[in-house]
């Protein structure tokens, strides 16, 4: 008895097999949200891109010297007009500058219609960044640089937004500022 208990625990680990017991899904059990979903499901348009086969297509993804009078629709990039985007939890401004600065149509949540908690979603700042597009279209405005501002949940939307109103987009620049003395942090709760 005692060599074959020996035998056992010098057999090797690999020869050890572990019986998992599984059952059918019953019909009363919920969706579980918590599992991974296979490759192929996801959102409709989501797409994984490989960052370094795009850099190897394009070399001339980055700004250089010469980019101020690279030609977009005819139109020096420095020319072109400015799309600002002013995020925060609570609201979306989008505004359409001249190069020179001076703005030529704004557009925010609140003007759609949407009031209080709504304003600051991101359902609202796509809605306000189409409006603003189909504006900009019709005063002539096709190519433009996007500046965004601000942390919230509108950032990526409101872009998005643009390009479905019918924009071509041709640089993203975020401006958001970034604070090296913030403010101290609340004192200690006492427990």
């Amino acid at each position: 008895m005692l060599n074959a208990v020996r035998n056992t625990l010098r057999a090797p680990v690999s020869s050890v097999v572990r019986l998992f017991q599984t059952s059918a899904l019953r019909q009363t059990e919920k969706f579980d949200h918590k599992r991974i979903p296979a490759s192929d499901e996801g959102v409709q348009g989501e797409k994984i891109v490989d960052l370094d086969a795009v850099l190897k297509q394009k070399q001339n993804i980055f700004p250089t010297l010469e980019s101020d009078n690279q030609l977009f629709d005819a139109v020096p990039y420095k020319q072109l007009p400015i799309c600002n985007i002013r995020v925060s939890h609570n609201n979306t401004i989008v505004s359409m500058t001249d190069h020179s600065g001076s703005v030529k149509l704004i557009k925010s949540c609140g003007m759609e219609g949407f009031k209080n908690t709504k304003k600051g979603t991101n359902i609202a700042a796509q809605t306000t960044a189409i409006s603003l597009a189909t504006k900009a279209i019709d005063r002539g405005y096709k190519t433009i640089r996007v500046r965004v501002r601000g942390l919230g949940p509108g950032r990526l939307a409101a872009i998005k937004g643009l390009q479905m109103g019918g924009l071509q987009i041709v640089s993203i620049t975020d401006s958001t500022p970034v604070s090296w003395n913030p403010p101290r942090p609340r004192k200690a709760r006492r427990l």
